[in-house]
């Protein structure tokens, strides 16, 4: 049993490499538990990770959240849209046309074209029956639906994974390219020919059922130009599927690594695409990694150079660990470490991710980050995204201590996902915006779930000398339009200024503030000890979305509390972080478009990520001071241009 070369610590002993060369290059088929290996002759058992990489428990449940539309008759249920479904889209985040969406997939740049695959359910606006979602962008925020690429089958749900870029077919999964044709000289069109082809992409399309905004919301309501109100509701791009450009001439192409779900069995499949990412088709003998267990999901697999093969870390969910395996053709699995259980309790560990992260400042350098997801468990409730900074070597990852982080201090984002093959090692990762505490009751109904910006991410060391996480919104600004006057210096004790928001339009606030300093630091009710500076988001219903800084305890809060779009037992409605200790001044990065808002407070060092809910449209931003005055260093305020064909209520 090659099992037999992982001696107790898990630890890698001489001759597993050759091991893994030998057995790789005998043509082994994959690992399947309970049953005989396909060999090119003679049968041999698989190589399996330790005993305690595994939960003692039995059959398990393969999730930690419910999937309805997986109940009998759940699609059968009418999808109705309401006006929630337009005032709630956002018209820069990446959301689903129709139905349910929730983990990024497949994240990968082909030389060419960014690909964003996700967990999708087409068929109702609940999780469950999960296929692959398919959109791709050339530059991460204009998006073009796809055709769904990886089906439901009788095997089971498509869950979540990865894709790489097999450039040499070292699968061998590709069949031998035909010889290009010679280039013929394409015939002069005729003037009528002309005309069709100039106007095949309108004629294509049909008109949105967007319905009329309702008369109650201000902003929608009825005018003189409109006496039934406006809906913006351009063409629906998902409707005619432009294939992105072809990949350039090579032995292999992208091939995605995933798992296939049923009650019973979580295993891992692999498939080949012939058309650049449009369509997968699964290996003729999948499954390629099978450990037995009905909790062992997710995928995500990577070239190491420096060790030569590609490494595979996926989550052995209930048994809370993380298994690495190595691989030099995509197809078969050497069992190479564990790590784990680490950081927080939790239900299930999910979607793994390993990447090598740049350290900023004079210290320089480059460290291994492993981010695992949690659900539910999360500090604040349900699910959550920690990460551990250390070393990696090939086979094994080593935290530098016990010290774990998360990714964000609100709670929703997570089952992060890093971009494969991105120019220049860039680390730019999706999330899933949302949380499985509520996302499957949020008021928007014919759609459901989001991602978030793009971020690019890097390390850089705090105050107190830890290594943290910096994340910031990537290639954002290209998306700024004029910005919107607002120019304010000083803002004085117990005052503060207002400008008014354009309605339906996202937008983004740049915002550096020094608080004065209190000459008397006493308690003085509400408006803290040594004053705080608000930020207030609000509008003519009483409704407001506030984000603080409290200058004494040289914290941040986030208050969704007041916005009465939504309520649910688990829709915790504030969230706060400390910042720099002892200091009076921050900084604020802060992107509000619809039902999303991200902060990246101080340079990206603390970052938040919350739906937001109002019942009508927030019309206003203030700033104001309490007990003492407040400088701003640095003001801005942009409106971002919608970018997603998806009707939105502007």
């Amino acid at each position: 049993m090659l099992s037999a070369m992982t001696d107790h610590n898990d630890l890698l002993v001489p001759g597993r490499r050759r091991a893994l060369t030998s057995l790789l290059a005998a043509g082994t088929v994959a690992g399947t538990v309970g049953s005989s290996l396909r060999l090119t002759g003679n049968a041999s058992a698989a190589d399996e990770p330790p005993k305690d990489a595994l939960t003692p428990h039995g059959h398990q449940p393969s999730n930690a959240h419910i999937e309805p539309a997986d109940q009998p008759g759940a699609n059968n249920r009418p999808v109705i849209r309401t006006q929630s479904d337009y005032f709630y889209r956002p018209s820069i985040h990446f959301s689903p046309p129709t139905g349910f969406m929730n983990d990024p997939n497949g994240l990968i740049f082909d030389g060419q074209t960014y690909h964003l695959y996700y967990q999708y359910d087409p068929t109702a606006p609940y999780a469950g029956r999960v296929h692959w979602g398919h959109a791709t962008s050339t530059d991460l925020y204009t998006w073009q639906d796809q055709p769904i690429a990886i089906d439901q089958t009788a095997a089971g749900e498509a869950y979540t994974g990865c894709v790489v870029l097999d450039r040499d077919n070292v699968s061998g999964l590709f069949p031998p390219r035909k010889p290009a044709a010679p280039a013929t000289i394409p015939a002069t069109p005729t003037a009528t020919q002309a005309a069709v082809q100039a106007l095949a992409p309108e004629l294509g399309k049909t008109t949105s059922d967007t319905p009329y905004a309702p008369d109650h919301i201000p902003a929608l309501g009825p005018n003189a130009s409109a006496p039934f109100g406006s809906v913006y509701a351009p063409s629906n791009g998902s409707e005619i599927h432009a294939a992105p450009p072809a990949l350039p001439p090579m032995p292999g192409g992208l091939v995605a690594i995933y798992t296939r779900a049923t009650p019973q069995s979580q295993t891992q499949y692999i498939a080949w695409s012939p058309d650049g990412g449009q369509h997968y088709i699964d290996y003729d003998h999948n499954p390629i990694l099978n450990i037995g267990v009905n909790s062992f999901r997710d995928p995500k697999v990577f070239w190491h150079e420096p060790s030569g093969k590609w490494i595979m870390v996926v989550a052995s969910a209930r048994a809370h660990k993380v298994l690495f395996y190595g691989s030099i053709d995509l197809l078969h699995w050497m069992h190479l470490s564990s790590f784990g259980p680490a950081g927080l309790f939790g239900v299930d560990y999910e979607c793994p991710n390993l990447i090598e992260l740049d350290i900023e400042g004079d210290e320089k350098g480059r460290r291994w980050v492993l981010f695992v997801s949690v659900n539910p468990g999360g500090p604040l409730g349900g699910s959550v995204t920690q990460y551990f900074v250390g070393d990696f070597d090939g086979e094994r990852f080593t935290p530098d201590n016990t010290v774990i982080g998360l990714t964000d201090f609100a709670k929703d984002s997570y089952a992060m996902q890093v971009y494969d093959s991105m120019p220049d090692n860039r680390a730019v990762y999706f999330a899933w915006f949302g949380n499985w505490q509520y996302c499957e009751e949020v008021p928007n109904r014919s759609w459901r779930g989001l991602m978030t910006l793009p971020r690019r991410m890097s390390l850089r060391r705090d105050e107190m000398n830890w290594l943290r996480l910096v994340q910031r919104p990537y290639g954002l600004e290209a998306f700024r339009g004029e910005k919107i006057p607002f120019k304010v210096g000083r803002i004085a004790a117990q005052s503060g200024v207002q400008v008014a928001l354009p309605t339906g339009t996202a937008i983004e606030l740049l915002l550096t503030v020094t608080v004065d300093e209190r000459s008397n630091p006493q308690p003085d009710g509400e408006q803290g000890r040594a004053g705080r500076f608000v930020i207030m988001f609000s509008n003519g219903q009483g409704e407001s979305l506030s984000i603080g800084f409290d200058a004494f305890s040289s914290q941040l809060w986030l208050d969704r509390g007041d916005l009465h779009g939504f309520s649910q037992p688990f829709f915790t409605e504030r969230f706060s972080t400390p910042l720099i200790a002892n200091s009076r001044r921050f900084s604020l990065r802060l992107v509000l478009d619809a039902c999303a808002l991200e902060l990246f407070a101080n340079d990206g060092l603390s970052v938040a990520t919350a739906l937001v809910f109002p019942a009508n449209p927030l019309t206003t931003l203030g700033l104001q001071a309490t007990n003492t005055g407040a400088t701003i260093e640095e003001l801005a305020l942009y409106p971002l241009r919608k970018t997603m064909d998806r009707p939105t209520a502007v």
